[in-house]
Formats: C-alpha cells, structure tokens, sequence
C-alpha cells in the first residue's frame, strides 16, 4: 500500500531551521502527526551530561554509558520491539522534557538529501525510510531548487565510498554544506 506524499515545507527555509536545530539553536520543528517511526526504529538515543532536566524525566536503569564517549554521556536503549522506552500509547511520555538527540532529528534529512534506508540492510529502520520517501519539498526560487539538487548530488557522489550504514551521516553532511554554501 502507498502512502501519500507529504509537505515537507520550503526547502530553503527547512534547511535553514535544520541546520539551527543542529546547532542547538531550535528543536526539529518536524510535523510527525502519529508518526513515531523513529522512536521504534531500535535507535539509541544519546544523551549529554548537560542534559539535566532529561536526565531527571528518564528513570537512571534505562541509561548506560555511552561506549567511547566521556564519562558522563549516556545512551537509552530500547525495549524488546525496539521502542523507546519512554513512547506511550500517546506518544513520548517525556515529550516536553525528550534528549537533544530527539529535539534535533529530522527524517526529512533523507528526502532532502535523496539517500534511502535499504530495508534489507536495517529492517529496524524500514518504517523511517517509509516515512521519508513520503517528504516533498517545495522552492520558492530557482537557486532553492538547485541547492536541493545539489545536495543530492553530493549525497549520491558520497555514498559511493561510504558503507550503507552512514546513509543518515551521508544526508546530513550533504544537505548542510550547501546551506554554508548559500550564504
């Protein structure tokens, strides 16, 4: 069954929030609806010292220490369906009070970069590949346009010396050099 396709807003505009998001300027502003895709994907969700007010939402037996990082930093696991602990039947149980790793991301990266999920390589993450294959984007000029163009072209021409496994890394990379490239 095929979905519809979904706005995923001005492109220009969007990259511009993204890369503030990123930055820790802003949240994501991605309008998810009922999606939670991501929160069922058996994602690892990091979360930073600094990160007080999460850290006191998330109850300490879900968090471990992040392997290679600094003391202090720490991942959330999943449970056995590969949800996030903290998703209820409503959504995130934590929601106004979710990691910075969640505040920041943003499926539409892969639309925007043109890259997809290989569902035979991450059956966990088929359902944010469906999602994103949804996205479309508008333009409110030429140059729009042709910033997305290019940044497809960068993700294709990265992809080519990458391992499937960083199509999510490759996206981001891609998209975020052309908006340095805009300014």
């Amino acid at each position: 069954m095929t979905q519809s396709p979904l706005p995923a807003g001005e492109f220009s505009t969007w990259l511009a929030e993204f890369a503030r998001a990123l930055k820790g300027e802003q949240a994501s502003t991605v309008p998810c609806g009922t999606c939670t895709a991501c929160c069922s994907s058996s994602q690892f969700v990091h979360v930073d010292p600094d990160e007080t007010d999460t850290l006191r939402h998330i109850p300490a037996a879900l968090l471990f220490a992040a392997p290679g990082l600094p003391d202090g930093h720490l991942v959330m696991g999943y449970d056995e369906n590969g949800r996030c602990p903290m998703l209820g039947d409503h959504g995130c149980s934590i929601y106004d009070h979710r990691p910075r790793t969640c505040r920041t991301y943003d499926c539409r990266v892969l639309a925007a970069a043109g890259v997809e999920i290989d569902p035979a390589a991450e059956p966990h993450k088929a359902a944010i590949g469906a999602q994103a294959r949804r996205w479309r984007f508008t333009y409110a000029t030429p140059e729009a346009e042709a910033a997305h163009d290019a940044a497809r072209a960068r993700a294709r021409h990265d992809l080519e010396d990458k391992p499937p496994h960083t199509v999510t890394a490759v996206a981001i990379s891609s998209v975020l050099v052309g908006q340095t490239h805009q300014k």
